[in-house]
């Protein structure tokens, strides 16, 4: 079996099917490649031929080129990397060059052969791009199928021709969200956005399509770039209109990405530059700046943290060999924000629900949480009635314990207090079945801790879930010193039925996540004690790539819950406690009333409508700015250390097994800095001697908490990497 095959019919139409064996998605290898280039050959050779289809013999059409192509070809290459990605991403546009041109006279224009592309589901990346080069393209009106060139998303950008093409199809700004941002349009919005020529039901796909190609005449297989006298819609940049253009999209570009996206930078250049030559010239020019964008370390990285690594742990790289778990019945106790969310994406999964809280009134309001997700679906065009019913009708809400029976997965969402938590333990546990798993949702409290609370310790793990749930991809599963491997299977199989990234990690104080998210809160507030400018602290995370500055992302996750994570924290540590100039401002704010987004007052300003004004006026009559400010660098440095170096001690203390989870958890769960790849990555980016010397400054500038952890400074000594010593799946230091 082969990932393409050819077949002609009896009216000439020759029809090229991609049908990837094995995977439910199409992507493309070089294998691939080489089968489109010989049976384009055939078809344009063949004089019974009249015209190709293009089309899928999947439900979908394409997810996008193998991105372990493009490292494999990286690592075989040598001296020189750089001219072997060039090589085959030009090889890719001579193929479709090829496949565009479809034997027409060069000079004349005239006796090519028609191309459309029938495009049955979702399309993404190389697939789109194939389409592009189509003559026309035709996408069934399939209500689950999106089409677009989100490269950007994981640190590329479209280099298999869809930058150029596209942009000169419908100019650089009206380009703009399908390739800056990334977008995937269903078909109608495809349509209108020009990636498309027509929407079909789908029984008329290949119909269509065959009617297309035996009536098209010459005229409609020249692409507009090669007719004479064309002119780049909206302008070219030395066109008045096109030089706004252009200087919107710049400003657009690193308002975004705050210059620290590599990918963004190249697609612009790669549209601004293209669009001066010729369109052959244009792709060239394209394959240079993509080329450049694979060799930059930070694209590297977020391939391999957003792709490959991402994709491995969905696929079960770190599950226990115990055999399938998936769940069938899940029984959740406690409707709030946090259960009543786990419900919603449990039930929309397929999975039956009983959601359980202590008065029916409140259980009833967690079910109402999943209408209301399910009603602006609805108005999105995304859910239908039916789809809303089916849901709804997986989900029992009661107070009644007895309705557990037959759960085979308990995921207790109650408050965050040991006495409360083991209560709802013991009367889960008095009618769930002997073999059923119960994992506890929590952020902070030890899972060895609320296990004491079961009669089977090795059943009982952590499961903890980022709010909100239905939107947050990263799931934390914690072990407890008696989990036991089907515990962690069942965990694992039910996060991957979810559809969210699960990492697993061992439990210690704050588990992974929140022991890195803390401190970098911590460090921010304590500058402000200092004296540093709020604005400076907010303006360096965001300069970082950080979605949110740390003052910002306190008053999100609300001052109270700080306080109350600071107390709980003093008392477990006692006099080795290190944040009391951290808690002197978070309990003053708490003080005045001002716990942050959820009271309309905290660390910033807001409207009556909880709209975000800007940082709180009286910061400064509070904790004076000092007249002398720190450089960017250095705060810039204080944030990302507060977080990478407890992301080090993770490791060493075994609380992370495997770095892959460490960086995939860090951009899924905190977004930090996403175009570093996560921390071990971005350790990795700036090098380990790198990383002790800025932390030697920071340590004898700021204190101990500071330290280069002897990993880290072991890594330095020997010249290694993260990645070069521990690899994938390795385990801890």
């Amino acid at each position: 079996m082969t990932d393409f095959t050819y077949s002609v019919d009896a009216d000439g139409v020759a029809t090229i099917t991609w049908d990837v064996p094995g995977k439910s998605m199409n992507v493309m290898s070089r294998e691939g490649f080489a089968l489109v280039s010989g049976m384009v050959d055939k078809a344009l050779a063949d004089p019974a031929v009249k015209g190709i289809i293009v089309t899928s013999g999947k439900d979908t059409f394409a997810g996008g080129m193998d991105l372990n192509v493009l490292a494999s070809i990286r690592e075989k290459a040598g001296k020189e990397p750089a001219q072997a990605l060039f090589d085959f991403t030009m090889s890719g546009h001579h193929i479709l060059r090829k496949l565009e041109r479809a034997g027409m006279d060069p000079k004349s224009l005239k006796g090519g052969k028609p191309v459309v592309c029938a495009i049955p589901g979702t399309s993404a990346g190389i697939g789109t791009e194939v389409a592009l080069a189509c003559h026309r393209r035709i996408m069934a009106d399939n209500p689950k199928a999106k089409i677009g060139l989100p490269e950007i998303l994981v640190g590329l950008f479209p280099g298999g021709g869809g930058t150029t093409r596209f942009s000169r199809m419908v100019g650089a700004m009206a380009a703009a969200p399908v390739l800056l941002e990334g977008k995937m349009l269903d078909a109608k919005k495809a349509k209108a956005a020009g990636l498309i020529d027509e929407v079909v039901a789908p029984e008329d796909l290949l119909k269509r399509a065959k009617e297309w190609v035996l009536s098209a005449t010459d005229a409609e297989i020249v692409k507009p770039w090669d007719q004479k006298g064309f002119k780049m819609p909206g302008g070219a940049p030395y066109h008045p209109a096109g030089f706004m253009t252009f200087v919107g999209a710049n400003a657009m570009v690193h308002g975004k990405t705050q210059g620290v996206y590599p990918a963004a930078k190249a697609l612009l250049a790669a549209v601004y530059e293209g669009a001066l030559v010729p369109f052959d010239t244009a792709l060239k020019i394209e394959a240079r700046w993509f080329t450049n964008v694979l060799m930059n370390p930070s694209s590297s990285a977020m391939i391999r943290s957003l792709f490959l690594n991402k994709e491995a742990l969905e696929k079960g790289a770190n599950r226990p060999q115990v055999a399938d778990q998936r769940v069938k019945k899940v029984g959740i106790l406690g409707a709030g924000m946090m259960g009543a969310g786990i419900a919603y994406v449990s039930a929309n999964a397929g999975i039956e629900v009983v959601l359980i809280d202590a008065a029916q009134e409140a259980a009833d309001r967690g079910k109402a949480h999943s209408a209301d997700l399910l009603d602006k679906g609805m108005k999105r065009g995304a859910v239908s009635q039916a789809k809303k019913d089916e849901v709804l009708g997986r989900i029992t809400a009661t107070t009644d314990y007895a309705k557990l029976e037959g759960c085979d997965l308990i995921v207790e969402a109650v408050f965050e207090d040991v006495k409360v938590k083991a209560d709802v333990t013991a009367k889960a546990e008095a009618v769930i079945p002997a073999t059923a798993i119960f994992a506890t949702n929590t952020s902070t409290l030890p899972i060895s801790e609320l296990a004491k609370a079961s009669k089977r310790p090795d059943e009982f793990i952590g499961i903890h879930f980022f709010s909100p749930v239905d939107k947050m991809n990263l799931v934390e599963i914690i072990k407890g010193k008696k989990t036991g491997e089907v515990a962690v299977a069942k965990a694992l199989d039910f996060v991957r039925q979810i559809r969210k990234t699960p990492i697993v990690v061992n439990d210690a104080r704050f588990f992974y996540a929140n022991r890195c998210i803390i401190p970098y809160i911590n460090e921010g507030i304590r500058m402000v004690a200092e004296g540093v400018e709020p604005a400076l602290v907010e303006n360096a995370a965001k300069l970082l790539g950080f979605p949110l500055g740390p003052l910002q992302l306190v008053d999100e996750t609300s001052i109270d819950l700080g306080v109350k994570i600071a107390k709980a924290t003093k008392a477990a540590m006692g006099d080795a406690y290190p944040d009391g100039a951290v808690d002197e401002v978070l309990f003053a704010m708490a003080g005045k009333g001002r716990m942050g987004r959820k009271a309309n007052a905290g660390f910033y300003a807001y409207d009556e409508k909880g709209g975000r004004l800007g940082l709180w006026g009286e910061l400064g009559a509070n904790w004076p700015v000092s007249d002398d400010q720190p450089e960017l660098t250095e705060v810039q440095h204080r944030l990302m250390m507060a977080q990478v170096l407890e992301a080090v001690r993770a490791l060493e203390e075994g609380v992370l097994e495997d770095i892959r989870e460490g960086d995939v958890g860090a951009i899924l769960g905190w977004g930090f800095a996403p175009w570093s790849g996560g921390p071990f990555s971005w350790l990795d980016i700036i090098g380990a001697d790198k990383a002790v010397a800025i932390c030697d400054g920071l340590e004898k500038a700021h204190g101990a908490r500071f330290a280069a952890p002897k990993l880290l400074r072991d890594l330095a000594a020997k010249g290694q990497t993260f990645y070069g010593r521990f690899g994938a799946g390795a385990k801890a230091a």
